[in-house]
């Protein structure tokens, strides 16, 4: 049997952002589904070997085309290439003559927006970067986002803020707070990664701006390490950057095989939206309500106690009761309860956590106590519901809103 030829391949990507990493794995999912051999070269900081792509002896490679440098280095490459960037508005800014496999970057903003109107939200706002030659894509989710506004007759709103460089930390957030403060409220604010929506919800608190009642907020990219450090789980479009890896080694496997003719461009779409708290916006006319639920938000899973809200918001926990009731159908024990089960079941959905671990950290007091949560108000137990979540088996968890949820004594009675 004649074996097939082991090919050379370079993936020109940084293996340091989720979005590459993702892309990459794309690629070895289809290497795997595959009868095909290809050595791989991918290196820490591919940037070093720039200089002498043009001279690689290998056969193929797949690179990031939203950087600059990257294009430019391929430009004489004697091999095929393949690229892997963002979507244009304009068609004459797409790279001529390669096969290109790019994210939407316009579904991507609709698909966020389309979100943050159907949580009941009218006004809108976006976070965004200057304008640079290695941030193309995020002024081309400007572009629509802008698009959108115009297209509904909407103002358009968009902070940039400062590049990244040595402007220190104090500096940076102090602009986006007076912005904050100079918005709108209630608004939607659609940031264009998930770590410039983390720096708003890091300002949010900084100015006792209640997220999502007056600010809601999303991302783009879904970025896991991003949503372990956010204050307040942070809603995010996901991007479909693994089936981009896939396409995009499929492109070349047919180039190298002969069975491509033509130069391709394909844009995938966004494969959903991870929906947490900071774009589940309920409108609520009772200031004191709204300042509760911004205080349980960012504190439910360090075993906060309705007294400690009550003391926060400055009534008596009798007074902040009623006000619960009437706006939310709920007690303050409810809300807190329901932001730590919401939090447990994202901890077990990653599957990085034992059933252990998601109970300290979300501020139950024992397994038992966690255990007992789980299968009153969702029927399974934390275990079970951490193999269902992995196998695909389930749903999001939906909104628990005016469902008694017991007291912890209740439970383990």
């Amino acid at each position: 049997m004649k074996l097939a030829k082991t090919h050379k391949i370079a993936l020109l990507f940084n293996a340091n952002k989720a979005f590459d990493r993702e892309v990459i794995a794309g690629i070895a999912a289809y290497l795997s589904s595959r009868r095909t051999t290809w050595e791989l070269f991918v290196e820490d900081d591919f940037r070093l070997r720039l200089h002498n792509l043009a001279h690689w002896q290998g056969d193929g490679i797949i690179a990031d085309f939203d950087d600059p440098d990257v294009v430019a280095a391929l430009s004489q490459s004697r091999v095929p290439v393949v690229g892997v960037g963002g979507s244009y508005a304009n068609e004459d800014d797409y790279p001529a003559g390669v096969p290109y496999v790019a994210t939407d970057n316009f579904k991507l903003v609709n698909l966020a927006y389309t979100h943050l109107i159907d949580a009941g939200l009218r006004r809108f706002a976006l976070f965004s970067l200057p304008d640079s030659t290695k941030t193309r894509w995020a002024q081309e989710r400007e572009k629509a986002f802008c698009s959108l506004m115009r297209r509904d007759k909407l103002d358009v709103n968009v902070f940039h803020g400062p590049e990244t460089d040595e402007t220190p930390w104090a500096a940076v957030t102090a602009q986006q707070v007076e912005w904050l403060r100079s918005l709108p409220k209630p608004i939607g604010i659609i940031a264009v990664t998930d770590a410039r929506a983390r720096q708003l919800l890091q300002a949010c608190q900084m100015a006792d701006i209640a997220v999502p009642e007056q600010v809601a907020v999303i991302g783009i990219d879904n970025d896991p390490l991003v949503r372990m450090l956010s204050c307040i789980p942070l809603s995010s479009v996901i991007q479909g950057t693994q089936e981009m890896g896939r396409t995009a080694a499929r492109m070349l496997h047919q180039i190298l095989d002969e069975t491509f003719f033509e130069c391709t461009r394909i844009l995938i779409p966004p494969a959903g939206i991870n929906v947490l708290a900071s774009s589940a916006h309920h409108p609520v006319k009772n200031p004191r309500v709204m300042r509760a639920r911004h205080f349980i938000r960012q504190y439910a899973c360090q075993g906060i106690k309705g007294d400690q809200v009550a003391d926060f918001v400055g009534v008596s926990r009798s007074t902040l009761e009623n006000y619960f009731q009437q706006e939310l159908g709920c007690s303050v024990h409810d809300e807190i309860l329901r932001f730590k089960l919401d939090a447990a079941t994202a901890m077990l959905s990653r599957g990085d956590c034992t059933v252990a671990e998601v109970a300290l950290r979300c501020g139950f007091t024992s397994n038992q106590y966690l255990f007992a949560v789980f299968k009153r108000e969702l029927g399974y137990s934390p275990r079970e519901y951490q193999q269902r979540a992995q196998l695909g088996l389930l749903a999001p968890p939906g909104d628990a809103a005016g469902r008694a949820l017991a007291t912890e004594a209740d439970l383990l009675s």
